[in-house]
């Protein structure tokens, strides 16, 4: 199958949306960021080349005054606060959570609130305050408490649901984490992305997340970002949307 073969169905959809004079909404969130790589860079600089907006889900604990200084000028990247430390606290037998049932509420409510504090004060430009927790799992008992902390916004994955706090969420991920821990076949995350454009179609009008993690991205994720960016450019009905502009 060729890459003109496999992008065919994604150009074909998207033309579809310009047939009706309609427009789509996509974000970008890349998980995991902690510090300045060179991973980091070649994401930044397709942010640049392409002109698309990005979040960046960085874990609070870790992270210092190099990745504040490095994003400092730019102004398409926006960050949010993912978990604590990103340390699974769940059985062998259990998914992986960083804020399950494992631990004192008040001793996670306490890590929410250093994580959005420490952010908050690093970056004082890019800082949105919305929460992504590790794995994409959290505790339903902590989402009440969200507001009160400041958090305006919760983002997972899959379709949005009603609750505590709004949700902006991720729908398609690159990664085949189950597998070859390298990137997904490009034709089946291509038919993911048509499903779910498809989907906003019919009348669900939450924004498409596209979800990355760039600190393990093989060759063949690269250049699915890259071409993605690339059919996207060239279309009326699709475009790359802040995460802010989400925020209530």
């Amino acid at each position: 199958m060729t890459d003109e073969t496999i992008w065919q169905p994604l150009r074909d959809e998207l033309k579809r949306w310009e047939d009706a004079g309609r427009a789509v909404r996509f974000w970008f969130r890349d998980d995991d960021a902690v510090e300045p790589t060179e991973a980091l860079d070649q994401l930044l600089a397709l942010s640049d080349r392409f002109s698309v907006p990005m979040a960046l889900a960085v874990i609070p604990a870790p992270t210092g005054e190099a990745l504040a200084v490095r994003l400092a000028d730019q102004s398409r990247i926006s960050v949010a606060v993912h978990g604590w430390t990103h340390k699974n606290h769940a059985s062998a037998s259990e998914k992986k959570q960083e804020l399950g049932s494992h631990r004192p509420t008040d001793q996670m409510l306490d890590e929410l609130r250093r994580g959005y504090n420490k952010l908050r004060s690093l970056h004082t430009v890019g800082f949105v305050p919305v929460f992504v927790p590790p794995w994409n799992r959290i505790a339903s008992n902590l989402l009440p408490e969200l507001p009160g902390l400041g958090y305006q916004a919760l983002s997972v994955f899959g379709i949005a649901k009603p609750g505590a706090i709004a949700q902006v969420n991720t729908h398609v991920d690159i990664m085949d984490w189950h597998g070859t821990g390298g990137c997904r076949p490009h034709a089946d995350i291509v038919r993911d992305i048509v499903r779910q454009l498809d989907n906003r179609f019919q009348g669900n009008e939450e924004p498409i997340g596209i979800l990355t993690h760039h600190l393990v991205h093989d060759a063949a994720a690269w250049d699915f970002i890259e071409t993605l960016f690339d059919v996207m450019s060239v279309s009326r009905a699709g475009s790359w949307r802040p995460l802010e502009e989400f925020l209530d």
